[in-house]
């Protein structure tokens, strides 16, 4: 874009979000970002704001929406508490990778230490859990700012940053010009492949016996996710996914044997420990997904490739850490992996697949009688929408069972809560997806407690129209917490029962169309009329009260203590 004379530091906001390739801002404005607002007034044809009723719900739309198209989602709000209520969103995104930026106003440089109304230090509270933060207190400043916040945002390992703006700064003028940001000093977003690592990695692969793949997130963000499948197909290995890397494979892949970790399939917990060898690739061992560290794969060598050097080496101790992107180590290595014939580890992997079937998964999704299981809702979800949908999950049993019973032909199709386990995320989320990828179908798949967190995201979908389909798996509990209770601590269901108020009439109070499930007889007819009507539509599951998600690993227990039925 060629020079601009004299428009306000609010205008060059804008226009430097143009030339990021930025064509949606979610936010909620407020006495600090007033001239932004004034200004994207005349942007409306270019910039297309969504208008949230909680700033909460702005940065978790924004995540969805960056979730599933890989782009840079963002969020705007005011100074103050306008502020504070991103920061749920912004830790969400710190922990699972997700690419943000956050515009917030502020008071005037003038202003700022002095205690000014609406006046908060947020650059001093997201710094922990942001990639980067600046405060902009003058006009000039922000096309600088935006194209950093940017390239940082999207490159290496994603993340959050937030840019805070004074008022001042929004009113002042400036000549503006912009620049893209490609590169900053003592950042290195890509590191160089280690070739000697590699080479190293490779003779271990191909020595093993009993290798076992596990995939993350950094799969997807990579987009490695035909290299994955090449390398798992040529190695002949067994291959795992974390929560997050659910959907980077489809689950017809010969090798797939399932999630791993607290409450995945009993194969790839059972197999960590029988293992050989380890190749973690773009997962963080997370202690949900290694349980007691000190008898984590005991008898196993670990490769463990990430982008993030901080990575390696910090929960799990390895024998090789690669620190390369995803893509660039699998397309080193791929053309050097001997295909092995592995047929009695596969076999082991049925085996255990089988036991699974037989004492979990066939309970689960066709139970002789009683109220609707959640298993058997999800499973009903995904024979109806083909694999096609992409699911977003709240927090809970909900997102586990949807995690185990959702099947996917398509990546960036599992969107979810991992890190920070956020109830109230999932509504808001599925806005951000559905205008990210307008042209699926886009289920949210939340439970009672967590959809009442973020309910009034309920106006932003009549307002703006989104088309999302809502379900509600209702158990008047908070779920998760009362099967903890209920194992772990005597039933004694501590306040967590829930009394609900009628969502069906709150959905048609913003003239959503609903449904309330109570029989199995009819909970096909019910999916099929949520997917075939057109715009929005809330479907509301009565399930089972007191149904666990099973298999699971209790809290600091070794993956050996898996329990898989009570």
């Amino acid at each position: 874009m060629s020079e601009i004379k004299n428009i306000t530091g609010a205008e060059a906001l804008l226009y430097s979000l143009i030339e990021e390739g930025a064509t949606t801002i979610f936010g909620y404005p407020g006495g600090q970002v007033i001239p932004i607002y004034d200004k994207l007034y005349g942007f409306r044809d270019r910039i297309h704001h969504i208008l949230t009723r909680h700033e909460q719900g702005a940065a978790h739309a924004a995540q969805g929406f960056a979730r599933v198209t890989g782009k840079v989602g963002v969020c705007m709000a005011t100074s103050g508490p306008g502020a504070t209520n991103l920061i749920t969103g912004i830790a969400d995104a710190m922990l699972d990778s997700t690419p943000l930026v956050c515009i917030t106003g502020q008071v005037p440089a003038s202003s700022l230490g002095n205690d000014a109304f609406q006046e908060a230090d947020i650059i001093s509270m997201a710094m922990p859990i942001t990639k980067w933060n600046f405060q902009v207190t003058s006009s000039d400043e922000i096309p600088w700012a935006i194209a950093r916040a940017f390239y940082i945002a999207r490159s290496g390992r994603p993340g959050p940053v937030l840019i805070d703006i004074t008022k001042n700064a929004q009113v002042e003028k400036l000549d503006f010009e912009y620049k893209k940001c490609n590169s900053l000093r003592c950042y290195e977003p890509v590191p160089n492949l280690d070739k000697s690592a590699v080479d190293e990695a490779v003779e271990l692969i191909n020595r093993a016996k009993k290798p076992l793949l596990l995939i993350g997130q950094g799969i997807k963000i990579s987009g490695a996710e035909q290299e994955i499948i090449d390398f798992a197909t040529k190695a002949n290995i067994p291959v795992a996914t974390t929560l997050m890397g659910i959907s980077v494979i489809t689950d017809d892949l010969p090798t797939y044997i399932g999630m791993l970790g607290m409450h995945g399939n009993i194969a790839p917990n059972v197999m960590t420990q029988n293992a050989d060898l380890i190749i973690a690739i773009g997962m963080r061992f997370s202690d949900r997904v290694t349980g007691d560290l000190a008898n984590y794969a005991k008898q196993a060598k670990i490769i463990h490739i990430d982008i993030d050097r901080s990575e390696i080496n910090k929960v799990v101790k390895v024998d090789i850490g690669i620190v390369a992107d995803a893509k660039d180590a699998l397309l080193a290595m791929t053309p050097q992996i001997s295909t092995v014939d592995r047929t009695e580890w596969l076999q082991f992997a049925k085996e255990q697949y089988d036991k699974e079937i037989e004492n979990v998964i066939t309970p689960s999704i066709n139970p002789d009688c009683g109220p609707i299981r959640m298993g058997e809702a999800i499973n009903e979800l995904t024979k109806a929408t083909g694999k096609n949908a992409v699911i977003v999950t709240d927090v809970g049993q909900q997102q586990m069972f949807s995690a185990r019973y959702s099947k996917f032909r398509n990546t960036r199709s599992f969107i979810t809560s991992g890190g920070l386990g956020t109830m109230g995320f999932g509504l808001p989320a599925s806005m951000g997806a559905k205008i990210g990828a307008p042209d699926k179908v886009v289920v949210a798949i939340l439970g009672d407690g967590g959809f009442q967190m973020t309910m009034q995201e309920l106006g932003t979908i009549m307002q703006n129209k989104i088309g999302v389909k809502i379900v509600i798996l209702n158990n008047s509990f908070l779920g998760m917490v009362r099967q903890w209770q209920q194992l772990f601590f005597e039933k004694r269901y501590s306040f967590t029962e829930l009394e609900n108020p009628d969502f069906v009439r709150i959905a048609s109070a913003y003239d959503i169309p609903s449904c309330r499930v109570t029989d199995r007889c009819d909970l096909k007819n019910a999916i099929d009329t949520m997917l075939n009507t057109e715009g929005a539509y809330l479907l509301e599951i009565a399930v089972a009260n007191e149904e666990n998600v099973f298999p699971m690993i209790p809290a600091g227990a070794s993956l050996s203590d898996l329990i898989f039925k009570e």
